[in-house]
């Protein structure tokens, strides 16, 4: 059964303050029950028309009293009504707590979201996800609490309250006070999207901030050795193990395409007989969980008959002694000098150099070097076809040179002989 209520605003002239002002209350009814409630409004009393609940007179003040009224009267029949709608119970108490907003939840706060999401993470990371994933989102975790403690003094931000501008600072903040770079300021607004849409999901968003903002990444172009840089990281002589055991497996990850994680944790049981009766790797990407097909070279089976015997592989479970990635990229750093090699060299660079010296240089079809490598998308192996078209403009630049030289150096005669043959 519908409940009605009453509403009468007055004024409570026994409780005047010093300067003479008495405070307007409200005087709510529902079904006979009254609660009275002060509006945190006073005025002298000559001024408040009781008939007509108002204050009299047209100043700043008395309008923003009658208008600060009128609000009060339309947030309770608003309040009624949903109450109603929702057949839930309707008293005096009820409805002056939801005038004070006592019931609205707590709004969620960005930090909070955050942390739930990368806690999450933690429980996921090694099965669903990787471990540098989760480590990343705590990253950026790290640079959005600073921002928030540096331009907003909090040491929390309400999720609802995040703006357009709110996200421009945020990378404002991060190529300047964290000096990140473009795309690596513009990666970590992207971690933090993540925690926009599930907000959004979850209703505790009223608007995406993320609407107008537009992410555009700069084109990165990724280093990688030529045939004779490989060439010489394979003929050097070096004296050392730790030297030429991670040359070796710089050099199977030329030939095999692996990032360092799917060269760390390969085993037996990704050594399969392929269709052409010929060793092949099948193995998923640590990173992305997608299948890698790829036939062994003559180069990556050598490497791998040369430490099948090792200490390491005979006692363990992968058929490779690969030493941590942070040891890897900094040996590689002194190989590099020992061959005169400039490129800053790194586990990965040999994943790019699969892709382009080894394969798309040598007429591979995209569309077998992007199954190799385990891309999920063709746009992704594009990128390398790019450097290989770049590659064979310089040569055909080179071509042409050559051919003008050439042209250069033949007689006078001869040219209009060919000339004449052509008519």
């Amino acid at each position: 059964m519908k409940t009605d209520f009453h509403t009468h605003f007055h004024l409570l002239a026994k409780k005047k303050n010093k300067r003479g002002l008495a405070p307007i209350y409200l005087r709510l009814t529902v079904d006979r029950k009254r609660m009275e409630y002060s509006i945190s409004r006073r005025i002298q009393p000559e001024y408040w028309n009781g008939k007509m609940e108002k204050v009299m007179g047209n100043n700043t003040n008395e309008k923003e009293i009658n208008t600060h009224i009128n609000n009060i009267r339309h947030k309770l029949n608003k309040i009624h009504q949903i109450l109603s709608d929702n057949e839930e119970p309707i008293t005096a108490s009820r409805m002056i707590q939801e005038l004070k907003g006592e019931n609205k939840p707590k709004p969620k706060m960005t930090l909070e979201v955050f942390k739930e999401h990368n806690e999450q993470m933690d429980r996921l990371s090694g099965k669903s996800i990787s471990k540098s994933t989760s480590k990343r989102y705590w990253t950026c975790y790290n640079h959005l609490e600073q921002f928030i403690n540096e331009e907003y003094k909090a040491d929390d931000y309400p999720i609802n309250d995040v703006n357009h501008q709110f996200i421009s600072k945020l990378e404002y903040f991060l190529k300047t006070k964290r000096e990140c770079n473009h795309n690596s300021a513009l990666k970590y607004v992207n971690n933090f999207k993540k925690i926009v849409r599930i907000a959004l999901a979850n209703q505790w968003m009223d608007r995406d901030p993320f609407y107008n903002y537009k992410v555009q990444f700069e084109t990165v172009e990724r280093e990688f050795l030529n045939e004779e840089e490989v060439q010489q990281l394979i003929n050097k002589d070096l004296h050392l193990d730790r030297l030429k055991l991670v040359r070796d497996m710089f050099v199977f990850s030329c030939y095999t395409g692996l990032a360092y994680s799917d060269v760390k944790k390969l085993s037996e049981a990704d050594i399969t007989t392929g269709i052409d009766g010929g060793k092949w790797i099948r193995t998923r990407r640590t990173k992305t969980k997608t299948l890698s097909s790829i036939p062994i070279l003559p180069v990556a089976e050598e490497i791998l008959d040369r430490y099948k015997d090792h200490p390491e592989v005979k006692g363990g479970d992968y058929i490779l002694p690969v030493l941590s990635n942070q040891k890897s990229n900094a040996f590689l750093k002194e190989i590099a000098v020992m061959c005169g090699i400039r490129k800053p060299l790194t586990t990965h660079l040999a994943r790019h150099t699969f892709a382009t010296t080894i394969t798309l240089t040598n007429g591979v079809p995209i569309e077998s070097v992007s199954k190799m490598l385990g891309h999920k998308d063709l746009r992704t192996t594009q990128h390398y076809a790019k450097i290989v078209d770049r590659k064979i403009s310089d040569d055909m630049k080179a071509l042409k040179i050559k051919l003008a030289e050439k042209e250069a150096e033949t007689p006078t005669d001869e040219k209009k002989r060919r000339f004449k043959n052509q008519i």
